[in-house]
């Protein structure tokens, strides 16, 4: 079928629809969009909508960043935006069954894409990736948060009340089992909702700090759609939350004590008769896997800045706390960046473990693609595999500030080949107002200790 006769079969399968929501993921991964009545859909998948093309040069408080050049200095000009036909699909939180939605990316007027839509940009990479000749298995990791609505007596977050209970997570119970039960009226909720949305998470497990949960998407050959579905599980997650009273954040560090969100990005690859090329006795020996964890490495210290985008996201990458400091790795290893996890053989792949959950799911997807490409191309050489604990090892160490990543993003040719010189200076604009915007705060903490005594 062409896409207009999926919107139409659509329409026709749910009558009760009476709104659409049209979806589209910004730089920093948030979803824009506006919603359009029942019966301009068709109109939509037949000539599209359009929208202004500063909405993808936002910084974190939702205003355009005028540096980035596509704002005012070109009028505000309107982009051309089109569905993806696969992705539309009921939105389940919404009880009474009227609303629909689906994802949507943009175009310049003429039809190309447009450079500043961070889907266009994985779309390009994906190309890319393809000339190498394997079929990726990929699969995508989420970490997040429950909190409460309500702060504590000082102002802080806290976890939400468990059900029926007078009670909060308090301990951290890794795996537990009585923690997954204590909440599994959202568990439920969240993986009935994402099957109902096409969207294949499977596994919900308690996490290392109280309220911390991840959740797993199924392998899958499209890299696209994995990408695709970490967006829109996003929205799943904090649509459920919301529904049972309680937030869900995708924060890198919402507490400082306690661990912080990640997005784990697994890769493997086959050949085209489906073997997998990283299987091996000894998985570290095998020079496809040196290859790629060599590139993936190699291109740490200037795909930081996608990987952690936000000035918090550098409080996540501490020693202990299950966040890589170094580029590093190796075999069944957490400490490390770059991990193979241990298992059956047949699913040996790569697990990529620098980027935060605040991370847009297309640019550290690209990212992924890139150092995997540069690394088997130009055959590099990785460093010896590390065992034992990372943290309390000498190794060269991923940047930990956003002014230093920001700085080796622009000067490596690598990453404006992969992204596009516009695209980075675009995204440099907007992350350098972010850290003016965040660095011209004075805090409590600073009059607390400074005020009464210099």
């Amino acid at each position: 079928m062409t896409d207009l006769d999926i919107a139409r079969q659509f329409l026709a399968q749910h009558p009760d629809v009476t709104t659409v929501e049209l979806l589209l993921c910004d730089l920093n991964g948030v979803i824009r969009g506006k919603r359009i009545e029942r019966d301009l859909l068709e109109k939509v998948f037949s000539h599209g909508f359009y929208l202004p093309g500063s909405v993808m040069s936002l910084d974190a408080t939702g205003a355009t960043v005028e540096e980035a050049g596509q704002g005012l200095d070109i009028g505000d000009k309107d982009f051309l935006c089109r569905p993806i036909a696969s992705s539309l699909t009921l939105v389940p939180w919404h009880q009474n069954g009227d609303r629909a939605q689906v994802l949507c990316t943009m175009f310049e007027q003429e039809g190309d894409p447009y450079f500043a839509d961070p889907r266009q940009i994985l779309v390009k990479a994906i190309e890319r990736f393809e000339q190498l000749g394997y079929i990726p298995g990929v699969a995508l990791e989420l970490e997040f948060y429950l909190v409460d609505l309500q702060r504590d007596e000082r102002g802080q977050l806290q976890p939400p009340l468990i059900p029926g209970t007078d009670r909060r997570m308090t301990s951290k119970q890794v795996y537990s089992l009585d923690d997954l039960d204590d909440y599994d009226f959202f568990i439920r909720d969240v993986l009935e909702t994402a099957k109902a949305q096409g969207i294949p998470a499977d596994t919900v497990i308690a996490e290392y700090a109280p309220g911390q949960f991840e959740v797993n998407l199924n392998y899958g050959n499209d890299i696209m759609a994995a990408a695709d579905q970490a967006v829109l599980l996003k929205r799943v997650i904090g649509s459920v939350a919301k529904n049972h009273e309680m937030m869900a954040t995708f924060m890198a560090k919402p507490y400082i004590h306690e661990a912080g969100n990640g997005l784990h990005m697994h890769l493997s690859l086959m050949d085209q008769d489906g073997n997998n090329v990283f299987i091996s006795e000894e998985p570290t020996e095998n020079k496809l896997i040196q290859h790629a964890a060599a590139g993936l490495l190699d291109l740490a210290d200037s795909s930081v800045a996608f990987f952690c985008p936000n000035l918090n996201s550098y409080r996540r990458l501490a020693p202990g706390a299950y966040a890589p400091t170094s580029k590093t790795w190796g075999f069944d290893n957490r400490t490390v960046a770059v991990r193979i996890p241990a298992g059956d053989p047949q699913a040996t792949r790569l697990e990529h473990r620098i980027a935060g959950a605040d991370a847009n799911p297309y640019l550290a997807v690209t990212c992924l693609l890139a150092g995997v490409v540069e690394g088997i191309v130009n055959q590099m050489e990785a460093p010896p595999a590390v065992e034992g604990n990372a943290y309390e090892q000498e190794h060269p160490r991923v940047p930990d500030n956003q002014r230093d990543a920001l700085r080796l993003m622009e000067v490596d040719p690598r990453i404006l080949s992969w992204f596009g010189e516009d695209f980075v200076a675009m995204y440099q604009a907007c992350k350098w107002a972010e850290v003016r915007l965040f660095e011209h705060q004075i805090t409590e903490m600073e009059y607390e200790l400074l005020l009464p005594y210099v």
